[in-house]
């Protein structure tokens, strides 16, 4: 695990500088579309046989060093006869330009069943668990967001030291396959730039966190929309509304929105801290709350509201505990003088952290006994973020928000029964795939 880990990491930072010939050879033939088999590939597909390593001259292939085994099953369908399969995640890459991109997959075996979870990215969500039985082939899409430093208006993205060589902020598209049996038939990818997209802006409970076992909703919400909707997740973890500002990534998206799209707006956690004489719930805080959504509706965006989620915090009673003074409430107020739609997840996680109890919500958080994973030579305990179980939960939350405003990307989402935070789903039950990538080190903020 820890071999992999430096590989992918070098990968990830060679990557940030790849060659442009590859972005223009695999740009100029979208849609592309891969025949994932070691046999000689239909008309109209590439062949990707397992030793097609990604490499910046061809510009897709198996990448970090994983290698699926090929399975061939003969007399059949031609795309479908074969599949690529692994008992360990592996990866597959395509340099792409910036961009919502639709993915559609061919999956199963034709002679027996298959499971397979998708991620995209850094660990993205994107298909939980397909299904598919003896003879029954599926093909599944979802909608992927690419995006890079460079701002369109001029500039970049200051990006933290933690951020650099992160799959999010990289040349390519990236899908993590894993599962107990995934079975990968094909892959195309294709231009989707008639998405509405959904911008987050947020710190460490909102980003896509790279490394296992941290996880935030921004990152799991993805897995609940069908095709016509992208969610482009711009936080990062320990960002104020200030630093956000400051880092030129409301600027970033401000380069790309459009009308129509949204920017789903959750900070609180760092701006608390902020302590100089303008600073304060009612201060800086609430001032760049509107100018965030001043500049969205200038481009004629949607802005939303979302209270931050509540930390883990108990009474002697058992029952959570505000630990944001007033940031909750003075974002509430200027939705309601803004007349922005408002999600209140701190209320949500609240009942959520409440129905759990104070023993039972650790399993929501990164709580985890010594040599848990890789290099994890102490006891993980953190009251503030997620792991992937917590993350799933909020994630839910949201939607619901969503479907209380009737927000016009209600429509989009899929599988996601109506969900009460009182009522949060079995933690037993709970269970997604690992990624090979983790970390003992605390995401910043708190």
């Amino acid at each position: 695990m820890i071999c992999f880990y430096k590989k992918f990491v070098a990968a990830s930072l060679g990557l940030a500088f790849a060659v442009g010939t590859a972005i223009a050879q695999v740009q100029s033939e979208f849609p592309i579309k891969f025949n994932l088999s070691n046999q000689q590939a239909p008309k109209g597909y590439k062949q990707v046989t397992t030793t097609t390593a990604y490499n910046n001259t061809t510009g897709y292939g198996y990448d970090f060093d994983t290698k699926p085994t090929a399975v061939n099953r003969k007399g059949k369908a031609e795309l479908t006869t074969d599949f690529v399969t692994s008992d360990k995640p592996f990866y597959f890459s395509v340099n792409v330009p910036e961009g919502n991109y639709r993915v559609t997959l061919t999956l199963g075996d034709i002679n027996g069943t298959s499971l397979t979870t998708v991620k995209a990215e850094s660990r993205r969500l994107m298909l939980e668990k397909v299904a598919t039985q003896k003879e029954q082939i599926k093909k599944v899409s979802f909608i992927v967001n690419i995006r890079k430093p460079q701002i369109s208006t001029g500039g970049r993205v200051s990006l933290k030291p933690r951020e650099i060589g992160k799959l999010d902020w990289d040349d390519k598209l990236t899908l993590e396959f894993s599962d107990t049996k995934p079975c990968v038939d094909a892959i195309e990818i294709e231009k989707a730039d008639n998405q509405t997209t959904i911008y987050l802006a947020g710190n460490s409970t909102v980003v896509d966190q790279d490394d296992e076992p941290w996880a935030s909703w921004g990152q799991m919400i993805t897995r609940f929309f069908k095709p016509g909707v992208a969610i482009a997740d711009h936080a990062e973890s320990g960002l104020s509304l200030g630093s956000f500002l400051g880092s030129h990534r409301l600027d970033k998206i401000l380069s790309l929105i459009k009308p129509g799209d949204y920017l789903f707006i959750e900070f609180g956690h760092n701006d608390q801290k902020e302590k100089g004489p303008e600073d304060g719930a009612y201060g800086s805080y609430t001032q760049r709350f509107k100018l965030f959504i001043n500049k969205v509706r200038e481009r004629q965006g949607i802005p939303v509201i979302v209270t931050s989620t509540a930390r883990r915090s108990f009474s002697p009673e058992g029952k959570t505990i505000n630990t944001l003074g007033d940031y909750p409430a003075a974002a509430r107020k200027v939705a309601s003088e803004e007349k922005v739609a408002l999600i209140d997840l701190n209320a949500m996680s609240t009942q959520f952290y409440d129905a759990l109890g104070v023993e039972k919500s650790t399993k929501a958080f990164v709580y985890y006994p010594a040599y848990t994973f890789p290099g994890q030579d102490k006891p993980l305990a953190d009251d503030t973020h997620f792991n992937g179980y917590g993350a799933y939960e909020l994630a839910k939350c949201v939607l619901e928000g969503i479907k209380a405003n009737h927000l016009g990307i209600e429509k989009y989402i899929i599988n996601a029964p109506t969900f009460n935070p009182s009522q949060p789903d079995p933690v037993e039950t709970f269970s997604l795939p690992l990624s090979p990538k983790s970390t003992a080190i605390k995401p910043d903020g708190n």
